[in-house]
């Protein structure tokens, strides 16, 4: 039976008995494995007031909640879940994560250190710690359990590259660009490992190999802003004014106004001496100020010194 077809049958049975929990249960969950989930955060609410003792509603109504982005919510839910049976498990691994999204970062700590004292071969408990740690720019420990993450998978890609952040944070490129290499092994359109592969070429200026990451970022993800403005700047630098050109084009029409890339196209057409140009650019970067990462003041400046 389709499951539209299985709500419609659970929705009759309750119009015939509204006390039949067992039905209301199973037509919540079904709703929330749809999409529906208004109707089913309605259900559950009915449920958790007919049966206030039960874990596993509550439980359901964090998920429920996080699905309608109330974290606060879904923290209250999963706490209820908890409070109710203390080694419930699921919910404290999901209030782990409404924790780190709510960077309340010691909760999260301690629940996802909690699965793992009853599992300890969780590799996502010793992700979403990393990840934690990580968040606090406590890199030493989000390293090492992020190397406890791969030793459990090797093909957890995303720790492969939050280790290598890591390592490009604290200036080890080797590693940096081992990881994200492992990253593109494991899944070969992860654009954002090329992006970070481009940087770590930019700054060893290894133009030929960022360019060549760089296009592949954008032709996996036409939105990264980015690896746009560095793929202009490289451009700009080695004189490829025409290509440079075409990229904010394509970066404007892909990513829409910007203050940013306004800012970077008034540069360009400075270093083109071309003045009108670059009034205009530098114009439009200040009417998109909220995309801008130079101060308005300095961006005035600039503009009160151009002379056409």
């Amino acid at each position: 039976m389709a499951k539209i077809d299985k709500i419609e049958e659970l929705q009759n049975l309750l119009k015939e008995d509204s006390q039949n929990f067992q039905a209301r249960r199973q037509l919540a969950l079904l709703l929330t494995d749809c999409g529906f989930n208004d109707e089913a955060l309605k259900n559950l609410f009915y449920l958790s007031k007919m049966i206030p003792n039960d874990s596993e509603i509550f439980y359901n109504l964090g998920i429920v909640y996080e699905k309608l982005k109330n974290l606060k919510k879904a923290k209250e839910s999963y706490e209820k879940a908890i409070e109710i049976e203390p080694d419930a498990i699921d919910a404290i691994y999901n209030l782990g994560l409404v924790c780190t999204d709510l960077k309340e970062f010691n909760t999260a700590i301690n629940c996802f250190q909690k699965v793992i004292s009853t599992d300890e071969s969780d590799s996502n408990s010793y992700f979403n710690l990393g990840l934690v740690y990580f968040k606090m720019n406590d890199f030493d420990n989000a390293k090492l359990y992020f190397e406890k993450t791969i030793e459990l998978n090797r093909e957890d890609i995303y720790a492969h590259f939050y280790l290598g952040n890591i390592f490009k944070t604290t200036g080890d490129n080797n590693s940096a660009r081992s990881e994200f290499e492992n990253v593109l092994e494991l899944s070969p359109d992860y654009s954002w490992a090329y992006y970070n592969l481009a940087v770590l070429d930019y700054e060893n200026n290894d133009i030929n190999s960022a360019i060549n990451n760089l296009h592949k970022t954008i032709e996996l993800n036409p939105l990264d802003i980015e690896a746009y403005k560095i793929y202009i700047k490289i451009l700009a630098k080695t004189e490829n004014y025409d290509e440079a050109e075409d990229i904010l084009t394509q970066a404007l029409d892909n990513c829409g106004e910007n203050g940013d890339l306004y800012y970077i196209a008034g540069r360009l057409s400075k270093l083109q001496g071309d003045n009108i140009k670059y009034r205009i650019n530098l114009q439009n970067a200040l009417k998109n100020y909220k995309t801008l990462s130079i101060s308005v003041p300095a961006l005035k400046t600039e503009l009160s010194k151009i002379n056409i």
